[in-house]
């Protein structure tokens, strides 16, 4: 039978109180109490309770981490590297989804904001993020919103800049000689997505130029291919696509190839995100990397600077993402396709 905490406390001579000192490593016990204690708990080979330890030094060893949803790739990516970081600490990761139709939402998300349950909690979803942040400030838990899409930031906050990664995209296209440009961006509520397509105006107007056409919708493959089969329909296809994700230039690829025009031999596609279709379709897209990974140490990182007390007022890290040209992008065809001789 598992020895308990009662057994050592029998066995040495002690309290229980005194034996709880041992295990969480106060100072007020004599050294000999200590001795005698360690001694049973060797004889007895006792196993501390992790739960009670945790309970004792005032701290559950437990990061929350809301997510929207488990299945985009760039999220799974940031929480994995999340979990790894945690666990070189000696932390575990509690995952909460909060799906924006989901009426649990708010009893799951109530239940991990209670002190006793976690040490602090990472934020990596655009929705009701104030009412998180009011929350958990109100029951005073360190945490830190990573990808933040409320702007200004005012809590503390790890961001990707995707007005560069907007830029870059554009300025990779324009170097390869195209000046017939055409975006189509994300949900205007994003200010990632918003932020993609300030980065395509940036660079169009850097050197004198207006986009060939912008539309809007969401991070899906309908968006890329309603939107381009129309413009196909109207004969106002641009040289260049940049897609505000990679979900939506898949789209976009699909109608395109449904009408025989060629990437990139009569059009260029350039998406976002890395997806890990990117490089396994063909032709392989070209993208934007995030640093999903960073995300994920730089969060960790701010949060345990707060766990441990430090001053920090509202830091806000900003990583880069990275262009990763494949085989979607090349110069322009001499005509646009629906052009003449």
């Amino acid at each position: 039978m598992k020895a308990s905490i009662y057994d050592v406390a029998e066995r040495a001579g002690v309290s229980v109180v005194t034996v709880s000192r041992v295990i969480n490593k106060a100072t007020t016990v004599r050294a000999s109490s200590k001795e005698k204690v360690m001694k049973a708990i060797k004889e007895l080979n006792y196993q501390p309770n992790s739960a009670a330890q945790s309970l004792a030094r005032g701290k559950s060893n437990v990061i929350g981490l809301l997510i929207p949803n488990l299945t985009d790739p760039f999220i799974m990516e940031v929480v994995d590297s999340v979990d790894r970081a945690l666990e070189t600490k000696g932390y575990f990761l509690a995952l909460s989804v909060i799906g924006g139709n989901d009426n649990d939402s708010d009893v799951r998300s109530n239940f991990l904001f209670q002190q006793e349950r976690v040490d602090g909690v990472l934020i990596l979803t655009p929705i009701f993020e104030e009412n998180y942040v009011t929350s958990l400030k109100d029951k005073n838990i360190p945490f830190v919103i990573m990808d933040n899409q409320i702007f200004p930031y005012t809590v503390s906050s790890i961001v990707v800049d995707n007005i560069k990664g907007g830029y870059d995209v554009t300025r990779h296209l324009l170097e390869l000689g195209h000046t017939k440009i055409g975006c189509i961006g994300g949900p205007y509520h994003l200010l990632s997505a918003e932020h993609r397509v300030t980065g395509f105006k940036n660079a169009m107007q850097e050197v004198g130029l207006e986009p060939f056409v912008i539309k809007r919708g969401d991070f899906d493959v309908e968006t890329g291919y309603d939107i381009v089969a129309q413009w196909i329909q109207d004969k106002a296809l641009p040289t260049a696509i940049i897609c505000g994700d990679d979900h939506i230039a898949f789209g976009a690829m699909d109608a395109l190839r449904e009408h025989a025009i060629r990437v990139p031999e009569d059009i260029s596609i350039i998406g976002y995100d890395d997806h890990p279709f990117a490089s396994k379709l063909h032709p392989h897209l070209s993208t934007v990397k995030q640093p999903a990974v960073e995300v994920g140490i730089k969060g960790v990182e701010a949060l345990f600077d707060q766990m441990r007390g430090k001053k920090v007022n509202n830091i806000v890290i900003k990583l880069e993402p990275e262009i990763i040209p494949r085989s979607t992008t090349s110069m322009p065809p001499e005509l646009g396709i629906f052009e003449e001789d």
